[in-house]
């Protein structure tokens, strides 16, 4: 359990998508929706916020187009007219690549992020709560769509204007006690480094963690740890100096035996971007990045609810954490 109240994410949604909006879009809510631009299929793609399945009433559309040099159309459809598109002549994408989107809904306006850095503001046309689905669709692959839900607190620096919204969770206690609050802006990077928060509730079947985050250009190394107490329940160590991602348990700070076998390649790549799903099931972890299948984990620690803390270090940079 994420949050109380808060959205399970679609995983590997099929594209074109279209899924609800539980409760509908409120003042603070953050949906993230990550995947990799196809390099093949279609030049456009398009995340629309709108009323019910039909796309006749769409609030807010953004429409990253390749062609042209590149360009983003923002735009509202009501009753299926078109107003006037507002265009940003610059495109933060790339073809092939993955990317990070994050929209955050506020009174006045969306605010968009692509990969960490705000990238453009939408004002509203329509009111924003009349707002109860999501579609995507176009040259895309996705890998989730999060929902994050406002008066989660971040308990990390202090705040500092016109720099980068994100969503660190603090400690259960903390995350609705100050609900009405705005959403607090951080210098980038968003997330310090290394970073450590709670799982709420621990791990239990069903349970998803998902990170995202940019592979420094010179990294090493990096790890992903869960943790239970001061044992280290599952170790993620993807290794560029040996080209390999290694998976390992320490006890009483005694690793266990290594394990490194992959499918394919090394999914990881210096300079660019990552999204890492954890799925707790009932014998193992399933791990995918960027949408694929990776690894099983078999559980060696089984007490899982007490596994309920996330540590991530080494040579990358976080853009979104949900636990």
């Amino acid at each position: 359990m994420a949050f109380s109240g808060s959205q399970a994410p679609y995983l590997n949604p099929a594209v074109p998508f279209s899924g609800t909006i539980q409760g509908g879009l409120q003042d603070g809510l953050q949906i993230t929706v990550n995947g990799t631009v196809l390099s093949s299929s279609g030049s456009r793609f398009a995340v629309d916020f709108q009323t019910g399945f039909s796309g006749n009433d769409i609030a807010f559309h953004f429409n990253p187009r390749f062609e042209d040099g590149g360009y983003v159309v923002c735009n509202t459809r009501q009753k299926r007219r078109w107003g006037p598109e507002e265009r940003k002549m610059h495109m933060p994408l790339q073809k092939g690549m993955p990317f990070d989107l994050c929209f955050l809904v506020q009174s006045s306006d969306f605010k968009v992020m692509v990969n960490g850095s705000l990238f453009v503001q939408y004002f509203h046309r329509v009111p924003f709560h009349r707002v109860d689905t999501i579609s995507v669709n176009g040259a895309v692959q996705l890998s989730y769509i999060s929902f994050q839900p406002p008066g989660v607190r971040p308990a990390n620096p202090a705040p500092i204007t016109q720099t980068v919204i994100h969503t660190v969770q603090s400690d259960p206690g903390q995350m609705f006690s100050t609900p009405a609050l705005p959403p607090v802006m951080y210098p980038h990077p968003a997330y310090p480094m290394p970073f450590v928060t709670t799982i709420p509730g621990g791990l239990y079947p069903s349970k998803s963690i998902i990170l995202s985050g940019t592979v420094l250009p010179s990294a090493q190394r990096f790890h992903i740890n869960l943790c239970s107490g001061s044992h280290i329940a599952f170790h993620l160590n993807p290794r560029f100096d040996e080209n390999a991602v290694v998976r390992n348990t320490q006890i009483n700070n005694c690793w266990g035996s290594e394990e490194r076998s992959l499918p394919r390649k090394m999914p990881f790549v210096r300079g660019q971007s990552f999204s890492v799903w954890i799925l707790c099931d009932t014998h193992c972890l399933k791990v995918a990045v960027d949408g694929q299948h990776l690894f099983e984990y078999y559980h060696r620690l089984r007490n899982l609810p007490a596994i309920n803390k996330l540590e991530v270090g080494g040579d990358i940079q976080l853009t979104h954490v949900q636990t």
